[in-house]
């Protein structure tokens, strides 16, 4: 029992290790971690010192120590998104081993002699790390999961690479911590298949992207001097704008343009990348904002206003968005949601098309295998008519309304506690006492009856 309970604190120590290491580790750069452990001994890597981000030419130089002439067997837990925060904000650390969402990952790297961390590596591509472990065993990767890998004999007399993909929380369904934890437990599955075949191996867990990229801030326009209260402004992107005539037409901004065309499970975030606005237009009566992206997506806002005679004012909606991509189109009805006074813009903290949607995903399209496509746009905000400004937004009218649930419980509640006061108000003030007081040390009061 002793020898177990030093092992638990040995393992504890060590990943406690691994996310200091983790948190200081600070950089402009886009970057992912990349953890390495294997059943038998690896070369020796240096630490890396606070700050410093491993290069991909870096990595490449150490696999080739570590890939030996022979065969090898390389097993790459590789998720969606992964950045150095997951560990510190998810791995408990300050907290009960039990609480960690990486209970697995932790008992595989407790040997320091076979297993290494990079905590920043140079991020290039969401395929680099896949071309990379290619290029040195010279063999395709095999996509597996737990079930398929049970059922699976390992040929030991060649190199294999086996990908394992893990998911990334989205905030749709689990919580992060549940996601991560689910993918921990798939990975304490793998390795427990692998080692009951007593098959000899090298794991790698990395990213294929950064869960949270850190804005490139330059150091020498930060003030010398004290600065240890002082609270770095978060850099906000500005909004796409197209002009006519170097006049501004149309404007949009959103802290995030997810697109899926898998289901709930895969998430493309178009917001971070920059995009072409060929085949836009606007005129006074209709507007379409056309982003072309180098990812293969297309998001297209058709926009029109109307003079309403109901209200003597003109009102714009956004009619129609859609997504293209390999040659498919899905089209997300929104006149029915998404509309303001033509003066004003539109702004909403959440658009969906899949819950409480406001885009409502169009099926009659012929031959299109869309049925999906998804889109979740937060803190969106929209303006196709009367720019004014061009660089700031008319008054905004948000698609939440004044009266929303949580108003209407307090109002209903108070107004309860209310009637309540005023009924017990209306008892005190008709509270009345007796004419007369019986005296119990004197004689009764007798009251003569009349025939």
């Amino acid at each position: 029992m002793a020898g177990a309970s030093c092992s638990s604190k040995m393992r504890t120590l060590a990943f406690t290790a691994l996310f200091f290491g983790f948190f200081a580790t600070g950089s402009s750069t886009a970057q992912v971690p990349l953890l390495l452990w294997s059943s038998e001994r690896l070369p020796p890597l240096a630490s890396p010192a606070a700050g410093h981000i491993t290069s991909s030419d870096h990595l490449a130089t150490y696999l080739t120590s570590v890939f030996t002439p022979g065969p090898h067997t390389v097993l790459l837990f590789l998720q969606d998104k992964l950045s150095k925060e997951d560990f510190t904000v998810y791995g408990g650390v300050f907290g009960n081993r039990e609480d960690s969402a990486f209970q697995n990952l932790e008992a595989a790297l407790q040997s320091p002699s076979s297993s290494v961390t990079i905590p920043a590596l140079e991020w290039s591509g969401s395929s680099a790390i896949v071309a990379l472990l290619q290029d040195k065993l010279g063999v395709s990767p095999l996509l597996v999961d737990p079930e398929t890998l049970s059922h699976l004999s390992i040929d030991t007399s060649v190199s294999n690479l086996l990908l394992i993909s893990l998911p990334y929380c989205n905030s749709l369904h689990k919580s992060c911590k549940e996601v991560l934890h689910g993918n921990d437990e798939v990975m304490g599955k793998v390795l427990s298949i692998v080692k009951a075949q007593n098959v000899p191996y090298i794991a790698i867990y990395t990213g294929q992207q950064p869960s949270r990229v850190i804005s490139d801030m330059s150091m020498s326009n930060q003030p010398a001097g004290r600065s240890l209260l002082a609270a770095a402004a978060s850099v906000v992107s500005p909004p796409i704008m197209f002009n006519v005539s170097d006049s501004p037409c149309i404007m949009l901004w959103a802290q995030s343009l997810s697109v899926s065309v898998s289901g709930p499970t895969s998430w493309i975030d178009l917001a971070a990348q920059t995009p072409s606005l060929t085949g836009s237009q606007c005129n006074t009566t209709n507007s379409v904002l056309v982003l072309n992206y180098a990812s293969g997506f297309t998001l297209s806002f058709f926009m029109s206003q109307k003079f309403y005679p109901g209200s003597a004012r003109n009102w714009f909606t956004l009619d129609l968005v859609q997504l293209q991509s390999g040659g498919q189109t899905a089209s997300f009805n929104g006149s029915q949601g998404i509309y303001a006074p033509a003066e004003y813009s539109f702004h909403c903290q959440s658009v969906t098309s899949f819950y409480e949607p406001l885009l409502v995903l169009n099926n009659n399209s012929p031959g299109q295998n869309t049925s999906l496509w998804m889109l979740n746009f937060v803190d969106f905000q929209i303006q196709g008519f009367n720019l004014k400004n061009g660089t700031n937004f008319s008054y905004a009218s948000d698609c939440s309304g004044f009266f929303s649930a949580g108003i209407w419980m307090g109002l209903v509640t108070t107004l309860i506690m209310l009637l309540i006061l005023v009924y017990g108000l209306h008892m005190i003030t008709h509270v009345t006492t007796m004419d007369r007081f019986d005296d119990p040390k004197g004689p009764m009061i007798s009251v003569p009856q009349t025939d």
